[in-house]
């Protein structure tokens, strides 16, 4: 039987806790309808789960004949994950509660070249663990690289200078809970897919701006992740033979032009940027109405949707969301984007909705979280070996274990 695959008690339970967690407090009977399943099973979970504190009756819906039906809603608090996003220099960490409200965020310098980095962010891990945070389900952490399996944790990541870094393995024997490790970019699509603007789209792309370019593809409500993990990493296929160089030792890389550092350098050429400014003076250039400053971006659009076009004709998502540090300047992107989309698509395509998100710091810890929040959540969780782990704490969270 594959790693990933759920007990039959465990997923009458999960079906049961992702609808509540999707549709939000629905009645015994609504669920019994929608999930095809019999009116006895679903008042057994039920019952099961409420004694167990992770879901909750809450009160009677008004009915147009017959008896009201009570609804049942999730517990929010009957769960938790902590949140990590590994960057070059810095760790942000949060503590997401299971309905996704984040309570606690922290921030650390943080040096992933260094010798000991694992073992540092360990100790962050531990620390931040540490700090009475109950009902916790496990630790999610997100990078900026290639995760073959999530369950287990490995890391090839250039940007971190890690290749085959035994990262799960190493957090799991230090903090004696369950770890799910994943890119950074899918980690993110699962946040969506839980949380965000994709609960109710389960075919859908992610697509991230900022230092590089990042991109998920979610079919049937499933992130996929190829044959290795590597499903979606577009950054460095060759745009433009003999371009511009590469932070990764290539020339030509879709990241080289419409990464930060692509767009700084545009920048500098175009004179608008004197040495040692950065994209947020070329935000701020372009917001004063400099057309230099502007056209920049607008190029940097038009050669992403030119290099993602076929890719979004080949999945047909339901929409294209938009995330990362560089939706702050997005405004500037837009029209390009969507005008250069609409000439390199099939014309049935062209209506294909192109969604912004609301972004800060702790965007993408939150996505590591969801990996864990996932798992009691999704059936289609990448979760493997770690998810009996998960789904024990979760149901042992009333009798006040760990």
């Amino acid at each position: 039987m594959p790693a990933d695959d759920v007990a039959g008690s465990d997923f009458t339970r999960m079906q049961v806790l992702a609808f509540l967690g999707r549709k939000g407090p629905a009645s015994r009977a609504t669920m019994a309808r929608e999930l095809n399943l019999s009116p006895a099973t679903v008042s057994q979970v039920t019952r099961q789960l409420i004694h167990q504190g992770v879901v909750e009756p809450l009160y009677f819906a008004p009915s147009e004949g017959g008896r009201p039906g009570q609804l049942l809603g999730l517990v929010g608090d009957s769960g938790r994950a902590v949140g990590a996003k590994v960057a070059a220099d810095h760790v942000v960490l949060v503590d997401v509660r299971l309905d996704g409200q984040v309570m606690a965020t922290h921030t650390e310098d943080f040096d992933a070249t260094a010798e000991g980095a694992v073992s540092k962010l360990s100790g962050l891990l531990s620390s931040f663990v540490g700090r009475g945070l109950s009902r916790l389900l496990g630790v999610g952490v997100c990078v900026p690289g290639v995760v073959g399996r999530p369950d287990i944790g490995e890391v090839d990541a250039e940007v971190l200078g890690w290749a085959g870094v035994p990262l799960g393995s190493h957090l799991r024997q230090d903090l004696g809970v369950p770890v799910l490790v994943e890119n950074d970019v899918k980690a993110l699509a699962v946040a969506e897919r839980l949380f965000g603007k994709a609960q109710e789209r389960p075919n859908f792309v992610v697509l991230t701006v900022g230092r590089g370019v990042g991109f998920a593809s979610v079919c049937n409500g499933a992130v996929q992740r190829g044959a290795h993990g590597g499903a979606g990493e577009i950054a460095h296929v060759i745009v433009s033979p003999n371009g511009r160089p590469c932070a990764c030792g290539q020339r030509g890389c879709l990241e080289a032009y419409v990464g930060m550092e692509g767009l700084v350098d545009a920048g500098r050429t175009s004179r608008i940027l004197d040495k040692g400014q950065g994209v947020d003076e070329l935000r701020a250039a372009a917001e004063r109405g400099d057309v230099r400053a502007r056209e920049v971006f607008a190029r940097a659009a038009q050669r992403l949707a030119q290099a993602i076009a076929p890719v979004l004709a080949a999945l047909n998502p339901d929409a294209v969301l938009i995330a990362g540090e560089g939706v702050a300047s997005w405004q500037y992107w837009d029209a390009s984007f969507r005008n250069t989309l609409v000439h390199r698509l099939p014309h049935w395509m062209r209506q294909l909705p192109i969604e912004v998100d609301e972004w800060d710091d702790t965007s993408w810890a939150r996505g590591a979280a969801a990996l864990v929040l996932a798992a009691p959540l999704d059936r289609n969780a990448s979760a493997g070996e770690q998810r009996p782990q998960v789904l024990a704490r979760l149901h042992s969270s009333s009798s006040g274990r760990p």
